[in-house]
C-alpha cells in the first residue's frame, strides 16, 4: 500500500473516532508535517496536536464512568482538606475565647460584671497628704494615660482644697489628655485624717477598674496598661507593682507568729503574697466590702495604728478569692522624699498588724505565688 493510500485509510479511521479533527491532523502528517503540528478545529480554536492526548482521550461508557469515578475522589479529598481547616479554625477560636491565665497558674475567678462594656478604662484613685506638689505631677501624668477616665484625689486635710488648685489640675488634664472625652477629676473630701478614707466607696464611678496609687508613685502609662490587661484577665483579683510576702516563724503552743516581708525578701526568694494598694488595680466592688462588710475591728486597728489599711485590703481581697494577687513587673518612679514608710519601727509595726489581722480572720487568707506578669515587648529574653 502507497504512502498516500495510508495516509487516506488514517484518515478515515480518525474520522470516524476523533471527527474532522483527526483528519486534519492525519492530512497533516501525510503531507508531511510534524506529530506536534496544530490542531485547527475549524471555529478559529487551534491547539497543538499530541498523540498521546488523542491515544488517551476517553471513549464511550466507560470513559465516563472513570471521569466521575476520578472527580468523586478529588471532592472526596477536597472534603477533607476543607475538614481539616475548619477544625484547625475552630481550635484557634477556641483558645483565644479562653484566658491565658489558668494556664500559667493564675486563678481565674469570673466577676458578674466580667462582661461589662464599661471595663474599658479605668478610675485612678490618689491618695494625699499636704503634698500639692507632688498632687500636680501624679494628676498631670496619670491623665496623659489613653485609659484614665476619670481621677479620684482623697483629700483628708482639715480645710478643703483651695479653688487654685482645682482650676490648675483642670487645666493640666485638659492640656496632657490626649482623648477626645477628657478624665473627669473629683475630690473626695473626708472631715478627718483616717488611712481607711482610701478605700471609700463611690458613687459615681463608671468602670470597675480601680487604680489605687500615692501620690509620690509614677507608673509609665505603657507599663499601666499591660497591668491593666493583666486585671482584665482576672478582674477579681489584686494586680499591682509592689509585691511583698509572710512566712511562718515559728508555732509554740497552738500559738503561730507570721512574718512581715519586704521587698528584699520578695528578691531573695522569689516568692509574694501580697501586693501594696499603693500601685495596684482591684475591683471597685472592693470599697464597699472593705467598709462594709470587713471587720470594724480592723477599721479601728487602721484608725488607731495609722497603718496598714493596705495589708488589711490584701486579706479582705485573698479570704474572697482564695487564691494569690499578680504581680506586674515595671519601673516605678518614686518622686517623693518621706512617707510613712520611713518611720522608724515601721517594719515592726507592719509585722504585728500582719499578725493582729490573722487573728482577727481565725486563719491565715493570703496565698503565695511565684507567678509575674511580664510585658514580653519589653524584655530581651523571655
Amino acid at each position: 500500500m502507497g504512502v498516500a493510500a495510508m495516509a487516506a485509510f488514517m484518515g478515515v479511521r480518525d474520522a470516524i473516532s476523533t471527527g474532522a479533527g483527526g483528519v486534519a491532523a492525519s492530512a497533516a502528517m501525510a503531507a508531511g508535517g510534524s506529530p506536534d503540528a496544530a490542531l485547527n478545529f475549524g471555529d478559529g480554536a487551534v491547539l497543538p496536536y499530541s498523540p498521546a492526548k488523542v491515544k488517551t482521550a476517553p471513549r464511550g461508557r466507560a470513559s465516563s464512568w472513570s471521569s466521575l469515578l476520578l472527580l468523586l475522589g478529588r471532592t472526596r479529598k477536597l472534603a477533607k482538606v476543607r475538614l481539616l481547616l475548619a477544625a484547625g479554625v475552630l481550635l484557634a477560636l477556641v483558645l483565644l475565647a479562653n484566658p491565658v491565665g489558668p494556664l500559667i497558674g493564675w486563678n481565674h475567678q469570673p466577676s458578674s460584671s466580667a462582661s461589662s462594656p464599661s471595663r474599658d478604662g479605668y478610675m485612678v484613685l490618689i491618695n494625699t497628704w499636704r503634698r500639692n506638689s507632688l498632687l500636680k505631677k501624679a494628676v498631670a501624668h496619670y491623665a496623659s494615660c489613653p485609659k484614665t477616665d476619670a481621677i479620684h484625689v482623697v483629700w483628708s486635710e482639715n480645710d478643703p482644697p483651695p479653688e487654685s488648685l482645682k482650676t490648675y489640675l483642670k487645666n493640666i488634664i485638659m492640656s496632657r489628655s490626649r482623648n477626645s472625652q477628657k478624665p473627669k477629676l473629683q475630690f473626695d473630701l473626708n472631715e478627718e485624717d483616717n488611712l481607711n478614707n482610701r478605700f471609700k466607696p463611690i458613687n459615681s464611678l463608671t468602670n470597675d477598674a480601680i487604680f489605687s496609687v500615692d501620690d509620690d508613685l509614677l507608673i509609665p502609662c505603657s507599663t499601666l496598661e499591660f497591668a491593666f490587661t493583666v486585671w482584665q484577665t482576672t478582674p477579681d483579683t489584686m494586680v499591682g507593682f509592689v509585691p511583698r510576702m509572710h512566712w511562718l516563724v515559728e508555732e509554740k503552743n497552738s500559738v503561730v507568729y507570721y512574718k512581715y516581708g519586704g521587698w528584699w525578701s520578695v528578691w531573695w526568694t522569689g516568692t509574694y503574697s501580697m501586693v501594696l494598694s499603693k500601685a495596684a488595680f482591684f475591683h471597685r466592688k472592693y470599697l464597699d466590702m472593705y467598709t462594709y462588710k470587713m471587720p470594724s475591728t480592723i477599721h479601728d486597728y487602721v484608725t488607731r495604728e495609722r497603718n496598714c489599711e493596705d495589708i488589711a485590703m490584701s486579706l479582705l481581697v485573698a479570704n474572697v478569692t482564695q487564691a494569690p494577687p499578680i504581680w506586674v513587673k515595671g519601673k516605678i518612679h518614686e518622686i517623693g522624699s518621706y512617707g510613712i514608710s520611713s518611720l522608724a519601727g515601721h517594719n515592726k509595726r507592719r509585722n504585728n498588724c500582719l499578725n493582729d489581722f490573722i487573728s482577727l480572720y481565725g486563719a491565715v487568707p493570703l496565698v503565695s505565688t511565684n507567678i509575674k506578669a511580664v510585658d514580653a515587648r519589653e524584655e530581651w529574653f523571655w
